[in-house]
């Protein structure tokens, strides 16, 4: 089966029908929670204390579940499928939702947020879909790390779980991630398992840079329909839902609100 992102544009393949099957899909809910566990993993945000995050790509809010149970104020953003947010506000997820293509970079003020996931989506810039000069991944690449790292406080980490399809595209957005100031690389779970294995992108603003040391790859025991660990590694480190890390004046008020509007279902 061809993927996603080779048959349509984000807010043509995910329309009102396939948004609210593929949330509704239990299966794709455990794999979307299994990945938003070991992004934060990765993002390795100090224990108990508050954080203000960006989803980037954020779809119908599944990993944004995940941010709410953990206790941490998020906002996402998914890229022109807007379908997608109509889902997540009837979810009644807790995050602010901005629909933009993510490819034209963002607007938020410098050093809004304390990290930044992105779980599946990375792919989707990967992709022209006109033939403008503006439209080439290597341009959209090109804007989107740029913004994001002038968003990101110093020091933090922007974590990405995605699904290249060669070594090139690996190689592309390594560069270009870190032409735009970011550190870090590619972090690999279950290299050897076909079904099991992951691909993150883990960058570092500041805090050493280059220096810093890339996080290890999972490797080990991999359950019989090729489902990693994720949820008995879960089981050994209970989550904490008492959402106490809301604080310190509710990030400043949400970081003043970003100066953007929340997405409204008028």
């Amino acid at each position: 089966m061809s993927r996603p992102e080779l048959q349509a544009p984000p807010e043509i393949y995910y329309g009102d029908t396939e948004a609210k099957k593929y949330t509704k899909n239990t299966r794709n809910q455990q794999i979307q929670a299994d990945m938003t566990y070991r992004a934060l993993e990765l993002l390795n945000l100090p224990p108990e204390e508050p954080a203000f995050l960006l989803d980037i790509g954020c779809g119908s809010g599944l990993s944004g579940e995940i941010l709410d149970e953990e206790g941490y104020i998020w906002a996402g953003v998914d890229d022109i499928a807007p379908s997608m947010l109509e889902v997540a506000l009837e979810r009644e997820v807790e995050g602010d939702l901005f629909l933009q293509d993510i490819g034209q970079g963002f607007g938020f003020r410098p050093g809004s947020f304390d990290g930044a996931i992105s779980i599946s989506v990375l792919q989707w810039l990967l992709n022209a879909e006109t033939s403008h000069p503006t439209s080439s991944p290597p341009h959209r690449l090109t804007r989107f790390f740029t913004t994001l790292h002038a968003a990101l406080r110093n020091p933090s980490r922007a974590v990405f779980q995605f699904y290249p399809s060669s070594d090139d595209q690996i190689q592309l957005i390594t560069s270009i991630a870190q032409k735009a100031g970011f550190g870090g690389g590619i972090v690999v779970d279950y290299p050897n398992s076909n079904k099991a294995k992951k691909v993150f992108l883990c960058l570092f603003v500041g805090g050493g840079g280059q220096s810093q040391q890339i996080p290890k790859g999972l490797d080990g025991e991999v359950v019989e329909d090729g489902r990693v660990r994720y949820e008995r590694r879960r089981e050994k480190e209970p989550r904490k839902k008492d959402k106490k890390r809301k604080s310190v004046k509710y990030i400043a008020i949400v970081r003043y609100q970003l100066g953007l509007l929340r997405v409204a279902s008028e």
